[in-house]
């Protein structure tokens, strides 16, 4: 089934089930009133909230139209949103471009940090720009969603935790990440709200896509209305999601509603550094990838981060075309507070 969240009067909005289509959906409030109390009591709801779905596809539950502009990210706030570096080629090239050698166990202990989940932005929503020299970057990511995962759970329990999925445009402003890294206490103000897909999937709606906790799906990132990014998001993923669940999991609990992204999805090609679609490869899921790549390869980096006036959009098709997770497009805007 298909879960969002509409906007409402409330700081969490009201949840909806959504058509396998994307155009039509019902209210559910009388199941959960929002995401997050259908997560709290999953075995209660999961199963109504399916027959509800069932329902969508034969024609017999009411529906009314369903329009992305009207949600919210599926959860507009979370008790928890940790985000991975699951693509340890990515992690490679950002430490070379910081001039930082790149220690042996990132390939086998995973990188996360803890983000900011009080505020979320819905998917197309404006990106608040404050000061143009921050180096605004999107980062297009695959998240999940878990119930309530129990301390030191083994990654098959992490796995069989995962409730749902959902697409990230994890916003990043990378003129301030070299100090915070530096640091050594990871990211913060490099780190501002971050927007999620208008709808959230169970598994069994990916088919045969979700395969040992990764999604075989290329992920369809255009800037301006030109592909900038199509990796999949299975190929180089060196941890997936039941490893990074596990990881996030290894000291405490996870409460229900607990958010985990991969972290921006990249593609090797022909065993080096990633290629541009229009020069035959994969392309980037975020600028800063790009530029390491210009500079490794042309002494200089050209592409300028996202500036005024840009517009994001992050989406993933199934193999017959259709939109999964509808479309995050996010116009970039000047603001003086937000």
């Amino acid at each position: 089934m298909k879960l969002a969240t509409l906007k409402d009067s409330t700081r969490d909005g009201r949840l909806v089930v959504v058509s396998r289509d994307l155009t039509r959906c019902s209210d559910v409030g009388h199941i959960a009133r929002t995401l997050q109390a259908a997560l709290d009591d999953w075995e209660y709801a999961a199963p109504r909230l399916q027959r509800v779905a069932e329902g969508i596809e034969t024609g017999a539950q009411p529906t009314m139209r369903f329009h992305e502009h009207d949600a919210a990210s599926p959860l507009p706030r979370a008790y928890q949103w940790a985000d991975a570096s699951a693509y340890v080629h990515h992690v490679e090239l950002m430490r070379k471009s910081r001039n930082m050698d790149m220690p042996k166990d990132f390939w086998t202990d995973p990188l996360m940090y803890q983000g900011g989940s009080d505020t979320f932005l819905a998917p197309r929503d404006a990106i608040p720009l404050i000061n143009s020299d921050l180096g605004l970057d999107m980062e297009g990511e695959v998240a999940v969603i878990v119930g309530d995962v129990p301390m030191g759970a083994s990654v098959e329990e992490a796995r069989n935790a995962i409730k749902l999925v959902m697409l990230v445009n994890d916003v990043s402003l990378r003129a301030l990440s070299v100090a915070e890294i530096a640091k050594g206490f990871g990211f913060f103000q490099a780190k501002p709200s971050s927007a999620f897909s208008p709808v959230a999937v169970t598994l069994d709606e990916l088919g045969d896509a979700w395969k040992d906790g990764k999604l075989d799906l290329p992920l369809r990132v255009d800037l301006n209305g030109k592909p900038f990014g199509r990796a999949n998001a299975a190929t180089d993923m060196t941890f997936d999601f039941g490893q990074l669940v596990a990881h996030a999991a290894r000291t405490r609990r996870l409460s229900a509603g607990t958010i985990i992204g991969s972290g921006t999805v990249s593609n090797r090609f022909e065993g080096g550094p990633g290629k541009t679609v229009g020069g035959g490869g994969v392309g980037y899921s975020c600028i800063a990838e790009m530029r390491t790549v210009e500079a490794l390869s042309n002494g200089t980096s050209t592409t300028p981060f996202l500036a005024v006036g840009d517009v994001v959009r992050i989406e993933m098709k199934d193999k017959a075309g259709h939109s999964i997770f509808g479309a995050i497009e996010q116009k970039v805007e000047a603001v003086t507070q937000a």
